[in-house]
């Protein structure tokens, strides 16, 4: 049984973590509407209504903001994806689900993937190092897509004419490259999802279902 002293220690420690999750969210906000450098702390706290001071309870300073807010939209991403990548059965609709799921959530959330456009290219250290969003972080996400796409080979589940490192790459890529083109009114992400999913299909499906007809397989391209 709790004693009574349990009860406002519970709540503060809600209460912060409401607060710092606030604080985060005001932070990709102010970064995706004017950019990494204009987005202090000040201004950032003013989007919210609390002061640089109480920012400065929560966090360290502005580079454990950022740190915390690329975690947080990487997280997202991940409660996002991984439902949609696990309903489907092994194979190529698990790829398809893998490259739709991730482009579905920048449609989704696209001040998310503004601010991580913004930090990437800003967070930059004198040698050239990522501060917050770094090599390390994107060489994982392939190895990690290499991984399971090499899984699904030995099993059976996709061709095996295809290095999985190289096509992890180009799946990566084919993702990466579209926060800056989100602002562009020209650009629809669905018809570029669906369009880069059907290349990947046709790129890693067995030999058995590759016959499968092209336009069927890229489905919902056409304009």
């Amino acid at each position: 049984m709790r004693s009574g002293t349990d009860t406002p220690q519970l709540e503060r420690t809600f209460t912060e973590a409401g607060r710092r999750a606030q604080i985060v969210q005001a932070a990709i906000d102010t970064i995706a509407e004017v950019g990494f450098a204009r987005a202090s702390l000040a201004r950032i706290g003013e989007r919210i209504g609390i002061s640089k001071g109480l920012i400065g309870y929560h966090f360290a300073g502005k580079d454990e903001l950022i740190r915390q807010a690329v975690s947080e939209i990487l997280e997202q991403g991940k409660a996002y994806m991984i439902p949609r990548i696990l309903a489907e059965p092994p194979g190529p609709g698990m790829l398809r689900a893998y490259i739709q799921s991730n482009l579905g959530f920048m449609r989704e959330h696209p001040s998310y993937m503004l601010a991580i456009a913004e930090i990437k290219r800003n967070g930059l250290t004198a040698d050239g190092r990522q501060r917050f969003y770094g090599v390390a972080d994107m060489d994982g996400f392939v190895r990690e897509l290499a991984g399971s796409l090499s899984s699904l080979q030995a099993d059976g589940h996709l061709r095996m004419d295809f290095d999985p490192y190289v096509m992890a790459i180009a799946i990566r890529a084919a993702i990466d490259v579209v926060p800056r083109h989100l602002l562009d009114p020209d650009f629809d992400i669905e018809i570029y999802a669906s369009q880069i999913a059907g290349v990947f299909d046709l790129a890693t499906r067995p030999e058995e279902t590759s016959r499968e007809p092209a336009d069927r397989v890229l489905e919902g391209t056409a304009s």
